[in-house]
């Protein structure tokens, strides 16, 4: 065998263990579990942390205002120093909408060791708590909720006994480049974490940080958002800390909850995958060099064995190259049938995989040259680390 056909025949390997080993991540039938109407709704707080959010607002607060929960709730906007009028917005939108009740409030500027986002949703938390609430929604500023997003994350939390029901938000998918790149984006997150496996006891944990429905007594117990206070990638960090703390934790696609956040340059999707794509490697050199040496074997090698073994007359190696890259392009198809997309966009996961290879370079590179992971005007130099179970 030649060192191409042995190089095929370990990509494809690898294609059939991913297809059968890892949890069907690319499934895309784990919707909201079975649920039952409690005969008492609980009480929620929903915190929304807000940083320069003026663009989004009008398309996603007005649909957590008009929330139709049988039970107590009541929404808190946090404006984590907003300078486009993110506040004074909220405040608008609330007296043009009836609905629940909103309360508008600044926590200042982080003081060191916490992430922006998070101390907002700290100060979000500790405003809630004078409610006295049995659960926490933590959403995005950029999420919009069906009428009974609330109504059924709640449900299913009470009927499966879950402490936090998080849900993957339907992303936007306009521009020809979130096309190519946003739904390979989903699909490569399942990849990592199997939506099957998390709702399950073991170590497997991640949450969608745009919509988390979280018990207010897990997150006292499990020390949320004080354990996790430097997390660049909170969703993911606060479900190993509830995980971490005998919580369970289930998570899902969304068929309603719906990102309004524009991504239409490639610019745009690069900067958003690349300011935490290093954190979530731990920003280990070794790890970043195995992932890239695993992503070469398992995306490009298919289509360059395929190419590579038809010029040499090496028909093994195009055969197994090509068998990789239907599995491949199979495994794709049912995400691209959730984001509505065309199937031919399935054989196109190499280039796509490609670019997502460049982007965790180059976030490799601008941890190395001090720059951190850079959003909003803030930039997080600290790594990313596993929430302190102590």
């Amino acid at each position: 065998m030649t060192p191409v056909t042995v190089v095929s025949a370990l990509s494809l390997a690898a294609w059939l263990w991913l297809l059968f080993a890892r949890g069907f991540f690319w499934r895309t039938d784990v919707g909201l579990p079975a649920r039952e109407d409690p005969a008492v709704w609980p009480s929620v707080c929903v915190v929304v942390p807000a940083r320069d959010e003026a663009a989004v607002l009008p398309a996603s607060l007005p649909s957590l205002l008009a929330q139709d929960y049988p039970g107590r709730a009541e929404v808190f906007l946090i404006d984590d120093g907003s300078t486009d009028g993110t506040g004074e917005l909220a405040c608008e939108l609330a007296r043009r909408h009836e609905g629940l009740p909103l309360t508008v409030a600044s926590p200042g500027e982080p003081p060191a060791g916490w992430t922006g986002k998070l101390w907002a949703v700290r100060h979000g938390i500790a405003l809630a708590r004078a409610r006295e609430p049995e659960y926490l929604l933590l959403t995005d500023a950029d999420i919009a909720h069906a009428p009974d997003s609330l109504r059924a994350l709640v449900a299913a939390a009470g009927t499966g006994g879950f402490d936090v029901v998080s849900q993957m938000a339907r992303l936007r998918v306009a521009s020809g480049w979130e096309r190519l790149v946003v739904p390979a984006f989903v699909y490569f997150f399942a990849q990592l974490y199997p939506f099957r496996w998390i709702g399950r006891e073991g170590r497997t944990a991640a949450a969608a940080g745009g919509c988390v429905l979280l018990r207010t007594g897990t997150a006292e117990r499990a020390r949320i958002p004080d354990a996790i206070r430097h997390a660049v990638i909170d969703d993911v960090a606060l479900a190993r800390a509830v995980k971490g703390s005998g919580g369970r934790v289930w998570l899902g696609l969304a068929e309603r909850v719906d990102s309004v956040r524009p991504y239409p340059r490639l610019r745009d999707l690069w900067r958003m995958v690349s300011r935490s794509a290093y954190a979530q490697l731990r920003h280990n050199p070794l790890v970043l060099a195995g992932t890239v040496a695993g992503l070469v074997l398992v995306y490009l090698v298919p289509p360059l064995a395929v190419v590579v073994g038809a010029a040499r007359g090496e028909t093994a190696a195009a055969l197994l190259g090509g068998a990789a890259w239907l599995v491949m392009a199979g495994t794709y198809t049912p995400m691209l049938r959730h984001y509505r997309q065309p199937l031919w966009l399935a054989p196109l996961l190499p280039f796509t995989a490609f670019l997502y290879l460049l982007m965790t370079v180059d976030s490799a590179v601008q941890h190395y040259r001090g720059r951190g992971a850079a959003w909003k005007g803030r930039t997080y130099a600290r790594p990313d680390v596993v929430p302190d179970e102590g």
